[in-house]
């Protein structure tokens, strides 16, 4: 087995560690939604396993997760053979090459990561037509960081109604990963213009149910402002270890 697939299969840490950090975020979770009037069945964890070994995830699973993020395709394909047994949602959440839309059309239940209407569509055309519809959210730009891939708010609408028009797929809603900000306040301002667009967006209707935003750092903010989906890596996994494939 090379390196590459080797490092994927290493031992299992202590599943306790993971199995209570889940227990705390699901409690943590709870008590957020109270605090902001949600419902927490409306809140999906989406546990965030790029990097991360197929026993981390089998640990996850067996604390009652079942909604995997992975960022580079190599690396999750490995990862979807080696648990094809098991029951997993696999989310894509990150960038996409035109290159890498087939397996991704393939492999996937959810696209978080959509910016352009080029990969909307080959992932429409290349969706196997034994599979249900790709679901598929449009990744925003909210903080207009050069360094991030996503598209403005003023360029969001167009794309909408082009993507939700396409066959074999289902545009969800709007995914976003804002810039780092200290403050709940100013991290509640971006979020809640993230919720405002997409209810501007269901006056087309569109039908959007949606919103994919905040991680480990800002997710009190992110469940205050309306997140359906938050991405949680670090604090299920630990610390990441950079494997870009």
């Amino acid at each position: 087995m090379s390196l590459f697939y080797r490092q994927f299969f290493s031992e299992m840490p202590d599943p306790s560690v993971i199995a209570s950090n889940i227990l705390q975020l699901n409690q943590r979770i709870t008590q957020l939604a109270s605090r902001y009037g949600r419902n927490a069945d409306t809140i999906q964890l989406l546990a965030v396993s790029k990097t991360k070994p197929v026993a981390d995830i089998i640990s996850a699973y067996n604390s009652g997760l079942r909604a995997f993020g992975e960022n580079y395709l190599q690396e999750a394909l490995v990862k979807i053979q080696a648990l094809e047994g098991y029951e997993i949602e696999w989310h894509f959440i990150g960038s996409i090459q035109s290159n890498k839309t087939r397996d991704i059309a393939s492999h996937f239940h959810w696209v978080h990561s959509i910016d352009r209407l080029k990969i909307a569509q080959r992932l429409s055309q290349q969706r196997p037509s034994n599979l249900p519809p790709l679901n598929l959210c449009l990744q925003i730009n909210a903080s207009h960081e050069a360094t991030k891939s996503g598209i403005t708010m003023d360029e969001v609408t167009d794309l909408a109604v082009a993507v939700a028009g396409l066959p074999n797929i289902r545009l969800r809603g709007l995914m976003a990963i804002p810039a780092r900000a200290e403050s709940i306040h100013d991290q509640r301002k971006i979020f809640s213009q993230l919720h405002e667009l997409l209810n501007t967006l269901n006056q087309q209707n569109l039908s959007l149910d949606t919103l994919s935003m905040g991680m480990s750092n800002d997710m009190e903010a992110a469940i205050a402002e309306g997140a359906t989906i938050i991405r949680i890596g670090t604090a299920i996994f630990g610390s990441r270890t950079h494997n870009k494939t």
